[in-house]
């Protein structure tokens, strides 16, 4: 799937195609989605939105041909059963659309786009706006669809912008979703981390992994016994790589233990007596409250979703 030039070209004129004919979707959270899904009435598509939004399969009469065609040639048809699915679904935000994995996320390289990236983005973008200093170079680490990344790019045009991701679906679909914005100043590149990129940056954001994850799925799984592993060895990265005057955005989330933080707790302490001022606020106080009947959260009174602000002074 999306593997050659071909298809990835394929894919930004599906892209083009639907805004064209004025799609616009607006990606829920996983359990919402499928809640939604379970009723009767939605056990097939009946348009677009259905097909390439909800990812319901679908009878391919149903689609005009040019969509089934530019589909077929991206490689995102699934043709198993009487009736067909798309592997990909489209998003909007912040007036663009973005290409990301079908529902549901179940394949290890699967690569999400949901209610925190528009959280994540939005945090970005408000920092960029309020900014006093230029964004001259920028990275958004573990970008998936790109969303950051392209945020930054407009709002900062004369910025380098990297989105680095060790997962190459992840790198298609944000080059997908650059050509589809019309953003020439990001660029994919693989890197675990920073590890693969040069330099300092005037501006690190990040929405990475932060659930607890039994099932240690690299789009969920955060790392370490809270979930957080990922989110502090990016917090390390970014004190090492920002430059005077440089910030991190960091989105990220965590389970709050008989109303102990453990993220807060951990970033305190990795961030003291250093040249960050940084503050902490949660962005929404109960998320993802399905997750406190299993066995990983049944610790936990609550999860909260938080954003993490870090300046060199």
């Amino acid at each position: 799937m999306i593997t050659t030039p071909t298809a990835v070209t394929a894919l930004q004129e599906l892209g083009v195609a639907l805004k064209d004919l004025g799609y616009a979707f607006t990606t829920v959270t996983p359990a919402t989605h499928a809640r939604v899904n379970r009723r009767p009435r939605n056990a097939l598509a009946r348009d677009l939105r259905d097909v390439l939004g909800w990812s319901r399969p679908f009878d391919p009469a149903m689609l005009p041909a040019g969509i089934v065609g530019l589909m077929d040639a991206a490689g995102v048809l699934d043709r198993s059963g009487e009736h067909w699915r798309s592997r990909v679904r489209f998003s909007s935000y912040d007036g663009e659309l973005f290409v990301h994995s079908a529902f549901p996320t179940d394949a290890p390289d699967s690569v999400f786009f949901g209610p925190d990236t528009y959280r994540m983005a939005d945090a970005a973008a408000a920092h960029v706006e309020r900014r006093e200093r230029p964004v001259r170079r920028a990275v958004d680490i573990g970008c998936g669809t790109g969303a950051g990344a392209i945020t930054v790019a407009k709002r900062a045009p004369g910025a380098d912008v990297l989105g680095v991701d060790i997962n190459a679906a992840a790198l298609r679909f944000t080059e997908v979703n650059t050509a589809l914005a019309g953003v020439a100043n990001v660029k994919p590149c693989h890197s675990d981390l920073l590890s693969g990129v040069d330099g300092d940056f005037d501006l690190i954001i990040s929405n990475p992994p932060f659930m607890i994850d039994p099932a240690g799925r690299a789009y969920r799984d955060g790392g370490g016994p809270e979930g957080h592993g990922l989110s502090l060895k990016i917090l390390d990265a970014a004190k090492e790589r920002l430059a005077p005057g440089g910030s991190l955005v960091l989105f990220s989330g965590t389970g709050i233990v008989d109303g102990h933080d453990p993220l807060r707790a951990a970033a305190t302490e990795r961030l003291a007596g250093g040249d960050l001022q940084w503050d902490y606020r949660e962005v929404d106080p109960d998320v993802y409250g399905e997750e406190l009947d299993g066995e990983a959260y049944a610790h936990a009174e609550r999860i909260a979703v938080v954003v993490l602000i870090a300046t060199r002074r």
